[in-house]
């Protein structure tokens, strides 16, 4: 419009051409966009095109999808805008069953305090649980990553979320991990891992649990990552017919492409399989 009223047409005949009002031109022309706030445009449109395609990811993936769409920013920049979009990861917006969707108290104490680091294999374990739909219905999946290595080393798939959905994934771990006896296993507050089956099981392999503050973001971010990886590479890339459908890419993703194929900054650019091959001791890998 600036140009056209350059040349001399009116500014009544270009808005009417157009179908704007004249007012919000006179506005921006008195206070232009600054270079600012056009760049923070740019960037709420480059975390908002991550968001809708991911809605699971939190504000530090977000600023990683923008960063790949070349719209670098810091994620303070990201968490700031996210908070004032209400752009939020639907982990931390789950619906929960029961009165005013509290969590029940904590039954074991919080051994972790966002510490989620290990000196070796088996030392802190980490749980979670995500769905999705299907054409029969949900698919409910439970995995248990080792912060050591970041390896998931057991996981339960079931079409109903009960408390064998978590139990099944610790006997699961535990078969393939052998003697994992002092072993702290780190949840949420889910429903799941309060339940007796589920306590029971930790105490049938001398395990020790941990549970996080109710409200504490960092608690889950530890697994959001690998759910974030398993939503953008799997869950969301189809619709499925079934959930044997669904879950047949579920285990092949963790088991071919997540285990052997994913390098990770962490591990020094090392799959998990990699770092634990070189990381364990001849003698352990015997046994």
């Amino acid at each position: 419009m600036s140009e056209l009223a350059a040349d001399g047409i009116p500014v009544a005949v270009t808005c009417r051409v157009l179908h704007i009002a004249r007012q919000p031109y006179y506005r921006w022309l008195a206070h232009p966009v600054t270079d600012a706030e056009l760049a923070e445009a740019y960037r709420a449109d480059a975390l908002f095109d991550a968001h809708r395609d991911d809605p699971e990811f939190g504000y530090r993936f977000l600023a990683d999808e923008a960063r790949a769409a070349g719209e670098i920013m810091t994620e303070r920049t990201a968490w700031k805008i996210c908070s004032g979009m209400g752009w939020w990861s639907a982990f931390s917006r789950k619906r929960r069953r029961g009165k005013g969707g509290r969590p029940g108290p904590p039954v074991h104490d919080d051994l972790v305090k966002c510490d989620f680091t290990a000196e070796g294999p088996n030392r802190l374990w980490l749980a979670d649980i995500t769905e999705h739909r299907t054409g029969e219905g949900k698919l409910y999946l439970c995995a248990i990553k080792d912060v050591w290595s970041n390896r998931i080393v057991g996981y339960s798939i079931d079409p109903r979320m009960k408390s064998r959905l978590a139990v099944n994934a610790v006997h699961n771990a535990v078969a393939r991990r052998g003697d994992v006896a002092g072993c702290v296993l780190h949840t949420d507050r889910g429903s799941q891992f309060h339940s007796r089956k589920f306590v029971r099981a930790l105490n049938q392999h001398h395990m020790i649990g941990s549970m996080g503050r109710v409200g504490a973001a960092g608690d889950n971010a530890a697994m959001e990552s690998f759910f974030g990886l398993l939503q953008n590479n799997v869950l969301n890339r189809r619709s499925w017919s079934t959930r044997q459908q669904l879950r047949t890419a579920i285990v092949t993703w963790i088991e071919r492409t997540y285990h052997r194929r994913r390098r990770q900054r962490s591990l020094a650019r090392l799959t998990p399989i990699e770092y634990e091959t070189i990381m364990t001791p001849p003698a352990s890998q015997a046994a």
